[in-house]
């Protein structure tokens, strides 16, 4: 996962941003870089691999000014060598760029750009963004207007952090959408600021948060903020508290919620570079199976545990759709108690993010003994999963704290579907239109992912009027099923309210005997293949008089005229939705339990990762 660091005051900045990346280096990369303003131009080092490499660069051949930005890199476009690495420059050294998050539209920026005679020097989406500061400057506008003018042209979220030799004395960064934040820290006569705020805190306490849409321009006296129009705003200053678990928090009250918050970072960071956006091709190098392996796969099974045994169901929607290969989910806790029918032509996955559940390593390990091929899906690169794997998929979202887990759930969808594209690609059975139509969707989904998290859908008035009910039902169908399943855990996990969740064209076979207008129905009604399906389900909860809050596309009046309650998420490609469509419902029960004044990171009689039986 990408981290920035800045600097701008009277001490040796180099030494103060390359400290601060040393602090983000939990959130894992694969390249880190600095620059600076030295003698009157831009100075940069970088390489790839850990940070010691930079280090031991900055020791042979030192830089330093009053000001500097760095950045630890986790690719998105481009191999992580130090070509790619940034922070990236123009042609002529006038302009510096450090970047989280995608430009969604950087090809055809890209094009326009190499027909104004634009030259590219690294293979990223990040050097868009150079050469339009860079040709705003040419046209004689300063170096705020011309950062401003560029920004502009972005679609996507980013966090962006620029400096230019002709404005030595500022940086001008930027948070546009939510995949990547930024705090601004201050102090006396110096000012820093981070996409973490552990990176900066032992210089200071007193922190800016900033927005979607606000601008900062950073001096050593301090910093001056806008929106994207150039309308100046008056930002609120917070005085954070030195214990380093609150200020891994930052703004936020709880890890849960600093975690849903991250999930459009942390699906830029699982896609990663694993996708070419041009011809849809996927490429998992540390899958370690060839197209002969992938051809001689007759059979799946994905086991796991929880959470991610509910992310194992929408792989099975994924994996069939595009692989054409059976799929059979089963829990790791009950798969080595049976005789399961495993040979050498079976592929297991296993999902963990921890890697070390319990029941889900025997159950590698049954399979191990029974002939199968292992592959897994983790969080904790190094894990006993990963270690006993043929193949592995990483999810990179960083440390996931909260017990609940959220970003996991969601990185772990998109892996799946990786792994179905990559599969579906190397057996034939996915063909290039259908490709390039999915890896637009995952284009654009880290930021469809922040608008969904940040676009005010009304949980406290659902909130208020049910946090008081005993039971809650969650109804879905096809490959948003698991997502009603998911959805009723996070709300039992952390609410102790009782919920569960069924395939909505099983109502009539029982459930629907406990409707009345005392126990809300959360009824997933998306635009797709089983949509008027849903309709029928929802209309038969209302003639009972059963209350609903429906989870529907946006603009969608139909499901808004019959529910009592609305929760919108943007349209996308059907193997995506899932991962939209679950954010509202991590959301609600996150403010349900709130209300209910529950422990959200650590609910009762709850661990982490289970790693006894």
């Amino acid at each position: 996962m990408c981290g920035i660091v800045g600097y701008i005051g009277h001490r040796p900045a180099t030494k103060i941003v390359l400290n601060g990346l040393k602090k983000l280096e939990y959130r894992g990369y694969d390249s880190a870089g600095i620059a600076t303003i030295q003698n009157g131009k831009i100075a940069v080092r970088r390489d790839e691999g850990k940070l010691h490499n930079l280090e031991t660069m900055l020791a042979s051949s030192p830089i330093n000014g009053q000001l500097a930005m760095g950045h630890t890199r986790w690719a998105t476009h481009g191999e992580p060598n130090r070509r790619n690495a940034h922070p990236h420059t123009d042609e002529s050294g006038t302009v510096a760029v450090v970047q989280n998050g995608i430009v969604e539209n950087f090809i055809p920026l890209k094009k326009e750009l190499e027909a104004r005679d634009h030259h590219f020097q690294s293979d990223t989406d990040t050097e868009v963004i150079v050469h339009l500061i860079d040709e705003n400057l040419r046209q004689g506008h300063d170096f705020v207007t011309a950062c401003r003018m560029a920004f502009r042209r972005l679609r996507g979220s980013h966090a962006i952090v620029a400096l230019s030799k002709l404005a030595p004395d500022k940086l001008v960064a930027i948070r546009l959408g939510n995949a990547g934040g930024v705090t601004i820290g201050l102090g006396d006569g110096e000012t820093f600021l981070a996409s973490d705020m552990p990176a900066i805190l032992e210089h200071t306490r007193r922190m800016v948060f900033m927005e979607d849409g606000d601008m900062a321009v950073i001096t050593a006296a301090g910093v001056e903020f806008s929106r994207l129009d150039g309308t100046v705003i008056a930002k609120t200053e917070t005085t954070v508290a030195w214990d380093p678990v609150s200020a891994e928090k930052g703004e936020y009250r709880h890890f849960m919620q600093k975690e849903i918050a991250e999930q459009a970072r942390s699906l830029a960071d699982t896609i990663g570079t694993r996708v070419d956006f041009e011809t849809g091709a996927v490429h998992l190098p540390d899958l370690n199976l060839s197209p002969d392996d992938a051809q001689s796969i007759r059979r799946m099974v994905i086991t796991a545990c929880g959470t991610s045994a509910y992310a194992a169901l929408v792989g099975k929607f994924m994996i069939e759709s595009l692989a054409k290969i059976p799929v059979e989910v089963d829990y790791a806790s009950e798969f080595r108690y049976r005789e399961p029918v495993i040979d050498d032509h079976t592929l297991l996955l296993a999902i963990s993010q921890s890697g070390e559940t319990a029941d889900t390593l025997a159950a590698m390990d049954e399979a191990r003994k029974r002939g199968a091929r292992l592959i897994s899906i983790v969080n904790v690169q190094g894990s006993m999963a990963e270690r006993i794997s043929d193949g592995t998929i990483l999810m990179h979202t960083g440390p996931e704290i909260g017990v609940a887990s959220t970003k996991a759930f969601t990185a772990s969808l998109v892996d799946q579907l990786l792994l179905a594209m990559a599969l579906g690609q190397m057996r034939g059975t996915l063909d290039a239109a259908e490709s390039h139509a999915l890896a637009q969707a995952l284009l654009a989904l880290p930021a469809q992912a922040g608008n969904v998290l940040a676009d005010g859908n009304d949980f406290e008035t659902i909130v208020n009027r049910f946090y008081e009910r005993a039971h809650f039902l969650y109804l879905g169908r096809g490959i948003n099923y698991p997502i009603a399943l998911e959805g009723a855990l996070k709300l039992k996990e952390i609410s102790y309210i009782h919920a569960e969740g069924y395939p909505a064209g099983e109502m009539k076979h029982g459930p629907i005997a406990l409707i009345d207008d005392w126990m809300p129905v959360v009824a997933i009604a998306l635009r797709d293949a089983v949509y008027e399906k849903m309709i029928s389900q929802i209309e038969q909860v209302k003639a009972r008089n059963g209350t609903v809050i429906a989870l529907t596309n946006s603009g969608d009046a139909r499901v808004a005229a019959l529910a009592d309650h609305v929760l919108t998420v943007p349209e996308t490609h059907p193997l995506v939705s899932p991962v939209l469509a679950v954010l509202p419902l991590q959301q609600l029960a996150y403010h349900m339990a709130v209300r209910r004044g529950n422990d959200v990171d650590q609910p009762r009689n709850l661990a982490k990762s289970v790693t006894v039986e």
